[in-house]
């Protein structure tokens, strides 16, 4: 008004400074003046009518795909009344006046503006676009380059007090919970070439391409490659604590016939974040530990800024916006969306990484989380995690992961039976798989988009296809190393050609047969020749599985008989690393000293749902030297043995509590965790049993586990030890694990020679620290090639007792000499052995060199203090 009056004024000014020219415009001016205030005063009549109230809601999804769009900005246009859609796209805007327009608008979408009935309640939903024009960077500079503190800060005052409020909030809190999941994760490929598309190798797979997803905000044509959906009841004992999952249906398909899928879906899951908690300290995904920006200490790690303030008609929520001190590390960036109550909980977060997180391949990584208020908590009701990953960063071909997961149904507080909760961890109901339309309609609490909904009709086609049947043969011969013939397969294919000083060239045949032949017994064998030694080595192995399940899956529960003539270096078979094979052939220092073993071995098998399983093997084995290595006596006749017969009963017990693990071709794969992995081997010789010489006992144990580190990354500590009781030769002694390959091996010793000690007694700990880039990324120039750190510490200390060392007890074989090159054996003295060293991984994304120090026993031959070792591994 005070706007219109002063228009008025300046016009009557004027006209009166020049009454003769502008006599006849004073009424059109008075007129138009008029008009103006009218509708002035009309308008803010309108919207300031307290009288009337303005209602309007619906839901808002996204055009192309269907799905729905949370936190959406509504509002009625030209007023401060707005709104936040929910994480079901669902909106709701009411306020006192008159009002004809709505605007919807998120960064992102093109901005829409809708008419609405003024003074009435209005249902209205909108279909959001994706805008095609990319932001660019917007840097923002003052005078004075005001330095980041946390001290002063409102935003760090505010994360402080929801790190205080944690408790309070999360839904752990309470002493017992309940509640239903569903689980939804999908694998695709994008960014095909166009040559391959369009090639003729494709064009009859052309009708499982999606042309609509949306990728990083970008419609991209991509190719559904797994996808997987689970319901679970779950059930939570704060004390003592106690986690129940019932897996209640699920359904799976998948286009990666080419591998061994078996436990793809646990390893998707994890790798996705099957448990990403905000209000934990660190949240683990991508297999590593992220620092949550509400952790105790995360104002030492992340930098806060409050953004913005949201208000709608339930409640106020601060946005928060945090972001790394240092873009290399572990760690989110992202918005948090905190309620204003006097809780101080998360209503909503949005985390994100940035490009320079020293992380691999991977592109991008999205993750949104909602929750709700109830009972006093705030309990998650859907987390949406999205990731795609490359080998370049920009460009090429890449693989996009989705992981949605909805929460329902939450009852707190409600104990059930005591007995219920001795019940096991994870539990299957009967027949889970539900491949019914109608089943998975009426009871998935979210809706599948246009493109999830089309993948299981399109992979059941694809998979009747003659040509993908052929096609999917060839890829897993390559991946799998076996090829598949009828019930039969031949391999595995990279043994086929090996070479070494004892045997020359050596070529192996083998195969196995599939629960196509029979689901009862099953065969696996080999026969192989050297070319230098002209000798011919085999190993038979039959199986009576008692569960029908192949030995080579999970759970075994079989006996085993078996013959096996070969060529070994003793204790070198357990240091060969079969990722690493082709390193294993170079060595540093000679290697001469070989073994011929024939055994004979019958064994029963058996695994345990709660990862306990045992080995119990009754075995002859027949030891002959070949090589510079020579079986003497110590009688002072120096009498040749031509070989060693030995008859033992060996107890195998391994126990490794809630592991996951992915099922491979020749042997399964420990999906890395928190939880330590216990092993006891217990044998005992019989002599005079099948030509046996000697009575022994031997005890072998360990422990492993992984500490996790947050933003200093991992440590792999074992805790070994070792007696052999009774008079035995050095061949039944503890051969020390060496390594002189010039691939790095963890569990070695990697400066130590093949056969240079042996004891009776030992104990010992490996110690290795993998960083993560966490120091390097601090400087500037190196933390670009995003290299990562390893430090190791490895110590045994043991020896051996008179009654078997040669040089003091008769009746034993004389140590083998240091001659010809051959290094010598030793006894493990008083002094502990140690080496230790530091180390830079990913160099090139896939290559490691560790520096490595021997620090005593440098006085045996052909001992040197320092080397050096290889890794090739691409690791994320």
């Amino acid at each position: 008004m005070a706007f219109i009056f002063l228009i008025y004024k300046t016009l009557q000014a004027i006209t009166t400074q020049s009454p003769v020219r502008f006599s006849g415009a004073k009424h059109t001016i008075k007129f138009i003046f008029f008009y103006i205030l009218c509708c002035s005063l009309n308008v803010s009549a309108q919207q300031n009518n307290p009288d009337q109230q303005t209602q309007v809601s619906g839901r808002i999804t996204e055009a192309a795909s269907g799905a729905p769009l949370p936190f959406i900005h509504v509002s009625f246009t030209g007023s401060s009344y707005s709104t936040t859609s929910d994480a079901q796209g669902n909106y709701k805007l009411s306020a006192p006046g008159l009002f004809s327009e709505v605007s919807f608008s998120l960064m992102g979408y093109l901005s829409e503006r809708r008419k609405i009935n003024p003074g009435q309640a209005n249902t209205l939903s909108v279909k959001l676009r994706y805008t095609q024009t990319q932001l660019k960077e917007v840097k923002i500079t003052s005078s004075k380059n005001k330095r980041y503190r946390n001290k002063g800060n409102p935003a760090v005052e505010l994360i402080q007090q929801i790190i205080d409020h944690k408790e309070q909030n999360r839904m752990q809190s309470s002493n017992y919970l309940q509640y239903d999941l569903y689980e939804r994760i999908g694998l695709s490929f994008f960014n095909l070439s166009e040559k391959f598309m369009n090639g003729h190798f494709f064009s009859k797979y052309k009708f499982m391409l999606d042309s609509t997803s949306k990728i990083n905000g970008q419609t991209k044509i991509s190719l559904p490659a797994f996808f997987s959906e689970k319901l679970s009841e779950n059930y939570y004992r704060k004390n003592p604590s106690k986690s129940i999952q019932i897996l209640k249906a699920q359904k799976q398909t998948n286009i990666l016939k080419f591998i061994d899928t078996t436990g793809l879906d646990i390893y998707l899951n994890r790798l996705y974040g099957n448990n990403v908690d905000i209000y934990s300290n660190n949240i683990f995904i991508i297999n590593r530990q992220f620092l949550s920006p509400i952790a105790d200490h995360s104002p030492a790690f992340y930098k806060f800024f409050i953004t913005d303030t949201v208000k709608n008609a339930a409640e106020k929520l601060i946005e928060i916006s945090f972001t790394p001190r240092n873009k290399g590390d572990i760690l989110f960036e992202g918005k948090l969306y905190v309620t204003m109550d006097g809780s101080y909980a998360v209503k909503s977060c949005e985390l994100n990484v940035n490009k320079e997180i020293n992380i691999n391949f991977m592109r991008s990584l999205k993750i949104r989380q909602d929750f709700k208020r109830d009972s006093g908590r705030y309990f998650l009701v859907k987390s949406d995690v999205q990731a795609d990953f490359g080998l370049f960063k920009d460009k090429g071909m890449g693989i996009f992961g989705d992981r949605t997961a909805v929460f329902s149904n939450y009852k707190l507080n409600t104990p059930r039976l005591p007995e219920f909760y001795e019940g096991k961890d994870q539990q299957i109901v009967d027949n889970p798989n539900q491949n019914d339309t109608s089943y998975w309609a009426h009871h998935r609490p979210d809706t599948l988009s246009g493109r999830q909904a089309t993948v299981y009709a399109h992979i059941t086609k694809l998979e009747k296809m003659a040509a993908f049947k052929r096609d999917t043969w060839i890829a897993s011969t390559l991946t799998g190393g076996y090829a598949a013939v009828g019930p039969l397969q031949l391999g595995p294919l990279g043994s086929t050609y090996a070479f070494d000083s004892q045997e020359g060239s050596r070529l192996q045949l083998g195969g196995r047969t599939t629960p196509a032949l029979s689901k009862t017994i099953y065969f696996e064998d080999h026969v192989a020749y050297g070319f230098r030694d002209k000798q011919v080595k085999y190993n038979l192995n039959t199986y009576f599985s008692l569960n029908q399940v192949s030995p080579f899956r999970y759970p075994r529960n079989y006996f085993k008989l078996s013959y096996r003539y070969d060529a070994d270096l003793p204790g070198h078979s357990l240091t060969v690393i079969p990722e690493q094979a082709a390193l294993t052939s170079f060595t540093t220092g000679k290697t001469d000293f070989w073994l011929y073993n024939k055994t004979y071995t019958a064994a029963y098998v058996r695994d345990f749902e709660n990862h306990f399983s045992f080995n119990i093997a009754f075995r002859n084995w027949n030891q002959q030297a070949a090589g510079a290595l020579q079986f003497r006596s110590n009688n002072g006749d120096n009498k040749l043995i031509k070989n060693l017969t030995t008859t033992e009963l060996e107890l195998n017990m391994r126990y490794a509590p809630h592991e996951q693990i992915i099922q491979g071709t020749e042997e399964r794969h420990t999906i890395r965790s928190p939880f330590p992995i216990f092993n006891l081997q217990i044998t005992h010789g019989f002599k005079g049993v099948f030509n046996s010489t000697y009575t022994y006992n031997n005890i072998d144990a360990n422990i492993y586990k992984r500490f996790y580190f947050s933003q200093l990354g991992y440590a792999d500590i074992t805790l070994l030890g070792n007696i052999t009781t009774g008079k035995v030769p050095f061949p039944l002694l503890n051969i020390l694990r060496a390594n002189q390959s010039i691939a790095y091996d963890a569990n070695a010793y990697n400066k130590m020679n093949y056969l240079e000690f042996v004891s009776d007694h030992y104990i010992g700990i490996n110690y290795t620290q993998a960083f993560n880039g966490f120091f390097l990324n601090k400087i500037p120039l190196i933390r670009k090639l995003k290299w990562r750190e390893f430090f190791s510490f490895k110590v045994l200390y043991g020896g051996i007792r008179d009654e078997n060392n040669p040089a003091v007890s008769k009746n034993l074989y004389l140590f083998p000499e240091a001659a010809n090159g051959s290094n010598g054996t030793f006894a493990l003295g008083s002094t502990p052995y140690v080496e230790g060293g530091v180390g830079i991984g990913n160099i090139f994304k896939f290559l490691r060199i560790d520096v490595i120090k021997r620090f005593n026993y440098l006085d045996h031959p052909a001992v040197s203090p320092y080397g050096i070792k290889l890794g090739f591994r691409p690791h994320l």
